[in-house]
């Protein structure tokens, strides 16, 4: 991996001539993504964001920290105890330049021996298991993760309404997949691009089924407006 998210982050962060990152998928066209929008503050966060901050209570775990806005906001205007964890070295290295006071690099599947009241899973975290059949295991994992009477607040989106329609009014889904919502992803930035990986948007009735499945209770907290939307799930009893 070389890491080319982070490192745009990093650029940002330490005014190194930070430029858009461009994102492509199997089913879209390249598409800008500005780096700065990573560093919004609560105030510029889409809603659900504000909404998921607002519920999150006691101990913290931000999966995919990112620029560490997330935390940052958590940690200094919740006064809440935040651990944030990311994957890539150069945003764990932004995140702490920012002021986040716990950062590590690590994968969230081989993080263990911790329990927290909150799991966030912020800007489609969910996405990271990849695959639909990789959601059982990693949402098993996270349960482990929680504390008794513990959350774990994630978004995502239905992406249905970029496929074509029938003339029946069905969707034309192409079968190169076992769920419509698993996509491939290519990151390029500064002209170098990262080797593509898997990426999972999970709707919403799909989510609560997967959750119900590994012991979960799930509820749909909010509802976005484009398809998004904010879930909250917690332990079943």
């Amino acid at each position: 991996m070389k890491d080319l998210f982070g490192k745009a982050i990093l650029d940002y962060q330490t005014n190194n001539s930070p430029e858009d990152i461009i994102t492509e998928t199997n089913i879209s066209e390249p598409d800008e993504l500005s780096v700065e929008y990573l560093f919004r503050g609560y105030e510029e966060m889409p809603e659900i964001e504000r909404r998921a901050l607002d519920l999150a209570k006691g101990r913290v775990l931000d999966v995919g920290c990112g620029a560490g806005s997330h935390s940052l906001y958590l940690q200094n205007d919740r006064n809440l105890d935040v651990v944030s964890i990311d994957i890539s070295p150069a945003a764990i290295k932004a995140c702490q330049l920012r002021g986040v006071r716990d950062a590590q690099v690590i994968d969230v599947t081989a993080f263990d021996g911790q329990q927290f009241d909150t799991i966030l899973l912020l800007m489609n975290g969910a996405g990271m298991s990849g695959r639909l059949s990789r959601m059982y295991d990693f949402l098993n994992h996270l349960k482990g993760l929680l504390a008794d009477g513990g959350q774990l607040l994630l978004d995502s989106s239905d992406i249905i309404y970029m496929f074509d329609d029938e003339e029946d009014g069905s969707k034309m889904i192409p079968l190169y997949s076992e769920y419509y919502g698993e996509l491939v992803f290519t990151i390029s930035y500064k002209n170098e691009k990262e080797k593509p990986f898997d990426w999972l948007y999970i709707d919403y009735n799909t989510l609560q089924n997967v959750a119900v499945a590994v012991g979960f209770s799930c509820e749909l907290v909010q509802e976005g407006e484009h398809y998004d939307y904010l879930a909250k799930l917690t332990v079943a009893s």
